[in-house]
């Protein structure tokens, strides 16, 4: 009798249930996040990770809609982006592929003139 080859497990090779922010993205974000709490521009935010697209949400105050909602959307890897920052009344303010230069159109928030 010959020994049979073990039959691959159907789940072995299922995508994740939900998107999530790496531990990298959160750091970055974080950064951008912990600057704009100094400044006085951000006070609370809130992390959603549904089955396509992962959320990080920016509120100035914490019974508002979001100021701005951080996505990551794997599906879009090969088109726009992963990344996209997107304003309070839903238009996307910018996309792209590397998070840093995505999270760039916040930082001219923090660029204020001097008097």
């Amino acid at each position: 009798m010959t020994a049979q080859p073990p039959i691959p497990f159907r789940g072995a090779f299922k995508a994740p249930e939900q998107v999530a922010f790496h531990r990298t993205e959160l750091a970055i974000i974080l950064s951008i996040y912990g600057r704009m709490v100094a400044a006085g521009e951000w006070r609370d935010y809130g992390i959603s990770s549904l089955k396509e697209v992962a959320v990080f949400s920016v509120f100035k105050r914490t019974a508002e809609n979001p100021l701005y909602r951080i996505e990551k959307r794997p599906k879009l890897r090969n088109r726009q982006g992963v990344y996209a920052v997107i304003g309070v009344n839903g238009q996307v303010l910018k996309r792209g592929h590397d998070l840093k230069s995505v999270l760039r159109v916040l930082e001219r928030k923090l660029i204020r003139g001097v008097e």
